[in-house]
């Protein structure tokens, strides 16, 4: 094979059309690419969804996304949906990329299909066997199961001669975002410069990932009256009974009322932008494992998180300190207020 022209001045495509934690943790990909390919242009086609994980990546040229049928907005049509998609995609095609990158765990036939309709010089993805289908001339197999979802990609790059353990998360905010979210806390008549903040997140889509409400309040009872800490507190805004998104509107009004005279911030979020934005701020954060979970981690926060049925080997906050708590039943309702305030402590402390 000929060796890689590190040099080389060529288009580079990453498609990731999943969840925000998945996107969030294919950040280390590109930031591999762009180190060895410093002249490359290097793009990525994501959905609407969490385009904004990448919208302020400086790793990126461009960030192109698409809304998924699921992701319309009230007021949208399928139709001019679909049109937009499609002078999208010719766009793109007439970049004429020499690699698009399927970013992912394993084979995925969609973005494969994606791909295809683009006619780059070559396609780098894993199939179920390792070799070429679909478009995918540069086929690998998928590594075993048990690698962390940020390290399964490594092999994707090997085509393009990078062999290397995958950096950090790379998370920026919103500027604008992060200095209102910076101002509304610096309004707060008992935040005091230097204070320490921590933040709490209290929404998990998983049933098994929800710490409940009274914990919250007794935590952070207990690390203020201890440390003197300040809180914000992060939830999806809404009612629980939603069918399409739920929030928590109740328990973070539980959370409210409880801690009355505890200095915290609320801080819902109905917007991705607004979340990355908001846990920019604390010095650490408390959550159970999700899609905020590993933005907190792309901001190098450090983190106490809560798993339930989630697998750590592959989920675990990656590359950022970490206590991470989860019990042999699988349900984060066993977690006491206790391993808490001891996991926050060791974190804090080492």
């Amino acid at each position: 094979m000929t060796p890689p022209d590190f040099t080389a001045p060529i288009k580079l495509l990453v498609i990731r059309r999943d969840n925000i934690g998945d996107l969030v943790c294919t950040t280390p990909l590109i930031a591999s690419l762009r180190r060895h390919y410093p002249n490359a242009r290097i793009d990525a086609l994501v959905n609407s969804y969490n385009v904004a994980v990448l919208a302020h990546n400086p790793h990126l040229d461009h960030v192109y996304a698409y809304t998924k049928g699921k992701h319309l907005e009230h007021g949208e049509s399928a139709f001019g949906n679909l049109l937009a998609r499609l002078r999208l995609f010719w766009q793109l095609r007439r970049q004429r990329y020499d690699y698009i990158i399927l970013a992912g765990n394993g084979y995925t036939g969609r973005a494969a299909g994606m791909a295809r309709r683009l006619a780059p010089r070559h396609i780098v993805g894993f199939t179920p066997d390792g070799k070429p289908r679909d478009g995918i001339d540069r086929a690998l197999a998928p590594p075993p199961p048990g690698i962390h979802s940020a390290e399964i990609m490594a092999p994707l790059l090997h085509p393009l001669g990078i062999e290397e353990v995958p950096p950090t998360l790379a998370l920026a905010p919103d500027p604008a975002q992060a200095a209102a979210a910076g101002h509304e806390l610096e309004a707060q008549a008992w935040y005091k410069p230097g204070m320490k903040i921590v933040g709490l997140h209290i929404s998990a889509r998983k049933p098994s990932q929800r710490w409940p409400a009274e914990r919250f309040v007794e935590l952070a009872r207990r690390l203020h009256q201890g440390g003197g800490y300040g809180f914000m507190l992060f939830w999806s805004p809404g009612d629980e009974d939603n069918p399409l998104h739920p929030g928590d509107d109740r328990k973070a009004a539980q959370i409210m009322a409880a801690l009355r005279d505890v200095p915290l911030l609320p801080y819902p979020t109905q917007r991705l932008e607004q979340l990355i934005a908001g846990l920019s701020l604390p010095d650490t954060v408390v959550c159970s494992d999700g899609g905020a979970m590993h933005v907190a981690a792309g901001l190098g926060k450090p983190i106490v998180c809560f798993f339930g049925k989630s697998d750590a080997r592959i989920w675990h906050p990656w590359g950022v300190p970490y206590q991470l708590l989860q019990k042999d039943t699988l349900d984060v309702g066993d977690i006491s207020v206790e391993d808490a305030e001891a996991a926050l402590q060791r974190l804090v402390s080492a």
